[in-house]
């Protein structure tokens, strides 16, 4: 996924801001399930939807304002109910800028945990 950084995503120092990077792995997760065909919205509405049960970033270098991301994301491991996802974003020099893992879990409606239907695990491998 491309993500290009605009003045709203930087402290006033033009850097981006630690926090706006879970906003970029969201879009780049929801992104990733909606090209293996299987739309978040589309879940959700099926009953299984994701938390996210564990977040881990590595900041490598600073993105700054006018920079464009590219955020590599893929499925790491997937077990019953947990679904691994390893990102990297990179500018548009081929720095690396963040590496990230984040452990989302299979939840019903009333967030207790659910295996990960079969149909959803063939799609996203």
């Amino acid at each position: 996924m491309k993500q290009r950084i605009y003045y709203h995503h930087t402290d006033c120092g033009g850097v981006v801001y630690y926090a706006n990077y879970l906003n970029f792995l969201e879009e780049a997760r929801t992104e990733y399930f909606a090209r293996k065909n299987a739309p978040i919205k589309d879940l959700a509405d099926s009953g299984f939807m994701f938390v996210v049960a564990r977040q881990e970033i590595d900041y490598k270098f600073p993105a700054i304002y006018a920079d464009e991301l590219e955020i590599q994301t893929q499925i790491g491991q997937m077990t019953g109910v947990r679904i691994e996802f390893l990102h990297e974003a990179y500018n548009q020099n081929k720095k690396l800028i963040i590496k990230a893992k984040t452990i989302l879990v299979c939840v019903d409606k009333t967030l207790r945990p659910q295996a990960i239907p079969e149909d959803l695990r063939k799609k996203l491998s």
